[in-house]
């Protein structure tokens, strides 16, 4: 009997999500206060005892809580994405007891209205029926924007020079499917890679307007990855804090293998967010412990958490970034760092004027407006 339900399992879908939201900062924007884990761990055990959920993981990077859930009721189910509303809202009331730093900030609405979607918190989720082995890595940035996958996710899934499996791997071979989104005008585009690699370029070198939210095997058509793409400040109209953005990866197999999915992040990348989400900065990778940052609240930091799905169960994690071959990047975040905070408030390390109209930037100009005199 116990045989014949664990085959019944393995061929049912399984729903990974990853919901993250800061609801309140240890000390200012640099951390994650314990009990605020606590109260979301005491929140998901119940719904894993209820059956709503089949296993969790509660993590943090820098000031965002992170909810790891798996579950067998689809991507954007209400009752998981009600779970975790709720599971924000207790844990802001606990930030408010201890008086941490913007306590509920990233929870936009008064109230749950089905989806928390367009309501602050970021999500990344995807349902597939679980491989044999099914290695899935979690990565989570703080002090970033939600466009900040963009370059990974070309190297892991187009760039040959960082995935060999792309020309050795008959089951890579075929390429991926890109789904980007345009998070200003609400549309989504598709590109077949390696065919429309000048195409897909075109448009995600714009991080800030074009987003990856899927990647798709073009083999057998199954989702390799999916990301958050909420930007704080196109929902609320104002700058409320950075967008923080999640991803899932899957690794092995058809997908590139977990070597060649943390390859990219050896090198820093230059993203926006930083101090106020108004700045250029190096994405560090870290270990979660080093996730952080008090560096004119940065630099950038983007750990990674790795799992085996066991039935839907999350065997692990593995802590990606907590190894010697990535002290480099780590020291070179630094000297890009330095570089760029010596620029103060000039660009390139503080952002173009374009992007800075969710600063105190409209303001200014309007009371400057009539001192502006034609030359």
């Amino acid at each position: 009997m116990a045989t014949e339900q664990k085959a019944a399992e393995s061929t049912q879908s399984i729903t990974l999500s990853v919901i993250k939201a800061d609801i309140g900062g240890f000390v200012g924007h640099s951390a994650m206060h314990p009990a605020l884990m606590d109260c979301a761990k005491e929140k998901l055990a119940v719904a894993k005892t209820s059956g709503l959920l089949v296993d969790y993981h509660v993590s943090a990077c820098g000031d965002d809580l992170q909810l790891i859930m798996t579950h067998r009721q689809g991507v954007d189910h209400e009752g998981i994405h009600r779970l975790a509303w709720d599971t924000f809202e207790a844990g802001t009331a606990v930030a408010k007891e201890l008086h941490l730093y913007g306590a509920g900030q990233d929870l936009l609405a008064d109230a749950f209205s089905g989806n928390v979607r367009g309501q602050g918190p970021g999500v990344a989720e995807m349902e597939f029926v679980e491989r044999k082995s099914d290695p899935v890595l979690i990565f989570m940035a703080d002090k970033t924007s939600a466009g900040a996958w963009n370059l990974p996710l070309y190297k892991m899934f187009a760039d040959p020079f960082n995935t060999a499996g792309l020309v050795i791997a008959p089951t890579l071979h075929q390429g991926f499917r890109f789904e980007v989104h345009d998070i200003y005008e609400h549309k989504k585009i598709s590109f077949d890679c390696p065919e429309e690699l000048y195409d897909i370029l075109m448009f995600i070198g714009s991080p800030g307007k074009y987003t990856i939210k899927y990647v798709y095997s073009r083999a057998d058509g199954t989702i390799a990855a999916a990301s958050s793409t909420e930007r704080l400040s196109l929902i609320a109209g104002k700058y409320v804090g950075k967008d923080d953005p999640v991803m899932i990866v899957r690794a092995q197999q058809n997908f590139p293998a977990v070597g060649e999915v943390l390859d990219p992040f050896r090198y820093p990348w230059i993203i926006e967010g930083w101090m106020r989400g108004s700045h250029y900065g190096p994405l560090m990778p870290v270990s979660v412990k080093q996730a952080t940052p008090t560096r004119f609240d940065g630099p950038p930091r983007v750990a990674c958490l790795g799992f085996q799905l066991a039935d839907g169960k999350l065997v692990g994690p593995r802590d990606m970034f907590d190894d010697p071959s990535y002290d480099e990047a780590r020291r070179d975040a630094n000297r890009i760092a330095d570089v760029l905070r010596m620029h103060g408030p000039f660009e390139p390390h503080r952002l173009p004027l374009d992007d800075m109209e969710y600063t105190t930037m409209p303001q200014i100009m309007k009371k400057l407006e009539g001192r502006w005199a034609k030359v």
